[in-house]
C-alpha cells in the first residue's frame, strides 16, 4: 500500500486513503482505551481507598497519556504533519507508524530522549 505521496515542497504526506485509514485506527484506539479507562476509573471508584492498588493509578495514567497522544496524532493528522518526526523532521518509518500510529519521533530522535 502506497501511504504517502509528494507535497510539492519535498516532504511526504499521507494520500487521502492512507489518512482515512490512519483516521480508523487512531479512533478505534481511542475508543478502545477510553473504555478501558472508564472500566478502571469505576472499579477504582466503587474500591476503598485503602483497597486500591498503587497500580491502578498508574495504569490510569498511563492510559490518559495514551488517550493524550492519540489527540495530539489526530490533530498532526488534520494538520498534515503526521508521521514527521517532532525531533528532526524526517519521515517516520511506516512500519513504526504501523505499530504505534500516535509515534511522534523517530528512532533515533526517540532514543536521544527528544521531547
Amino acid at each position: 500500500m502506497t501511504t504517502n505521496v509528494d507535497d510539492g515542497a519535498g516532504a511526504r504526506a499521507l494520500d487521502d486513503a492512507a489518512a482515512r485509514e490512519v483516521r480508523r485506527r487512531l479512533e478505534e484506539e481511542q475508543r478502545s482505551r477510553a473504555a478501558q479507562l472508564a472500566v478502571l476509573e469505576k472499579a477504582v471508584e466503587q474500591t476503598p481507598l485503602e483497597q486500591v492498588e498503587a497500580s491502578d493509578y498508574t495504569r490510569m495514567d498511563n492510559l490518559r497519556h495514551s488517550l493524550a497522544e492519540i489527540d495530539d496524532a489526530l490533530r498532526r493528522l488534520e494538520e498534515g504533519t503526521y508521521g514527521r518526526c517532532e525531533g528532526c523532521g524526517q519521515t517516520i518509518p511506516a512500519g513504526r507508524l504501523e505499530i504505534l500510529p500516535y509515534v511522534r519521533y523517530c528512532v533515533r530522535c526517540q532514543g536521544r530522549g527528544t521531547r
